[in-house]
């Protein structure tokens, strides 16, 4: 597949998971009375991964997620050279998605994207009011475990089919765990997309929300390079 497409696919794809789950929470979680709460949220994001890991992993590989990228080429399963490009177009797809729900949320009189808009943050911005190095160390434990699931469901020596399933059912549980702590980020696409248009505390803190995944991330791919070598992603190059 030429790079184009790949990329395109993973602009929509990311949009995708952005526009789903930061969606569910600004329009649906709190709804009085039949609003979804915290675990419809995670499901919420886990339905996007899933979906959109079928529509789009034949193409692109379906990363969504700088952290995911940057996991694959750490374990030896990515170029180097389609990195940056893959960044660019997942915060692309992000930060589209953040202007897409934000003119919808405008549809309704009153809406102030500073009331949070489903940004990830520390500190008094946690919305449990978790301490920065709790926020750091959730989010760097919740990003590694992801990658691991990542890694081991698209192997070669894993069942064909059942990567997506596998690997949206591990965002659902990594939500229902870290909403309450940062919001859940482990992807500074679906961060930076949604903290842009906060405007204010979100962006200040959007530093950490890319530190941590990428650094969980990174030490997913050596941890899983050593644990599995000579494993291969099941279709070069893709998830």
């Amino acid at each position: 597949m030429d790079m184009s497409r790949r990329l395109g696919a993973e602009f929509i794809g990311t949009l995708w998971l952005v526009l789903g789950g930061c969606g569910s929470a600004v329009l649906a979680a709190g709804v009085p009375d039949v609003g979804i709460g915290y675990a419809g949220v995670a499901l919420a994001f886990g339905l996007t991964v899933v979906t959109g890991a079928y529509a789009f992993g034949h193409i692109s590989g379906a990363h969504f997620n700088p952290a995911v990228t940057l996991g694959l080429f750490a374990a030896g399963r990515f170029p180097a050279k389609d990195v940056v490009p893959y960044w660019i177009a997942q915060v692309a797809g992000g930060i589209a998605a953040g202007a897409l729900l934000l003119t919808i949320a405008n549809g309704v009189s009153g809406f102030d994207p500073a009331g949070g808009f489903a940004s990830n943050g520390y500190a008094d911005h946690s919305p449990q009011g978790y301490s920065l190095v709790a926020c750091l160390v959730s989010e760097v434990a919740m990003t590694f475990m992801f990658l691991m699931v990542i890694l081991g469901a698209t192997s070669d020596r894993a069942p064909a089919g059942f990567a997506p399933l596998a690997i949206g059912l591990a965002l659902t549980l990594i939500h229902l765990i870290s909403i309450p702590i940062t919001n859940t980020s482990v992807n500074p696409a679906r961060s930076t997309g949604v903290a842009l248009f906060q405007g204010s505390w979100a962006i200040d803190q959007l530093w950490l929300f890319w530190l941590a995944p990428i650094l969980g991330a990174a030490l997913a791919g050596v941890a899983h390079r050593w644990l599995a070598p000579g494993e291969h992603t099941r279709i070069a190059g893709k998830m």
